[in-house]
């Protein structure tokens, strides 16, 4: 028989994971890109838009960059876009 709350759990725990992570990844690279952070919620979005940049784009790119360090440097270049297009 199929454990139905430990499967919630578990995708719930993977869940609270991804957004810590996607919190940390999203800070630093705030950190780096604009000197400051730019708040939870939007620190959260960059981590996890990195992740999916890195995902993406670096396999495309033929870049083996994978796991946290990937999801920065994503992270940083979401955020490159982002300045050069506010500038524009």
């Amino acid at each position: 028989m199929e454990d139905t709350a430990g499967t919630i759990m578990g995708g719930l725990a993977g869940l609270v994971i991804i957004v810590v992570i996607g919190a940390i990844v999203g800070w630093v690279a705030s950190l780096v890109v604009k000197g400051r952070g730019s708040g939870l919620f939007p620190d959260v979005a960059i981590g996890i838009g990195g992740a999916l940049v890195a995902g993406y784009l670096f396999p495309i790119i033929g870049l083996p960059i994978h796991g946290i360090l990937g999801a920065f440097l994503g992270a940083v270049i979401l955020l490159l876009v982002v300045k050069l297009i506010r500038r524009r």
